[in-house]
């Protein structure tokens, strides 16, 4: 079970000075609370590059070769000769390709994003309060029993209206 210190604050500038401390310590790993995305707290957890970009990508590329690959398919199943022509030209099929690619990868970018961000969440995220859904913020750092006191002063020192410890 996952222990650690859980702050409570009013005013987003002390937020983003408790997080740029806990960082600076480096005393475990970081969950923010907001009410709503602000880019001060984005910044200030600097977190990586979303995975969601790969899943479009695959999703795109795969959705480009399906778009093609059916297209052409269909051409050869059902010919349709006209002049003599070749029956299965990739220039005429760019479009359905195209539009097959913009769908698969908005499909998967949603996939992407519904898989990376765990939605549907089952549990209750711990340290959550429902305070934090009304216009306050919250820090909860994941720590050792032993740097729970460390984590509380930061806290305490950034402007944390409460600290609390969390299991």
């Amino acid at each position: 079970m996952m222990q650690g210190m859980l702050g409570h604050f009013k005013e987003l500038d002390s937020t983003v000075e408790a997080i740029e401390a806990l960082k600076k310590a480096k005393l475990g790993d970081l969950t923010v609370f907001t009410p709503t995305p602000r880019h001060e707290l984005e910044h200030a957890v600097d977190g990586p590059p979303s995975p969601v970009r790969r899943w479009t990508l695959i999703g795109a590329l795969s959705g480009a070769m399906f778009g093609y690959w059916i297209a052409i398919w269909a051409s050869e199943y059902w010919p349709l000769v006209v002049g003599g022509k070749a029956i299965s030209t990739w220039i005429p099929y760019t479009i359905f390709g195209f539009e097959v690619m913009v769908l698969v990868g908005a499909l998967s970018t949603v996939a992407g994003m519904f898989v990376n961000s765990r939605i549907p969440r089952l549990t209750m995220t711990v340290g959550y309060d429902p305070r934090f859904s009304h216009g306050d913020y919250g820090v909860w750092i994941a720590c050792a029993p032993e740097k729970h006191a460390q984590a509380a002063e930061i806290l305490k020192h950034a402007g944390a209206v409460e600290v609390r410890g969390e299991r």
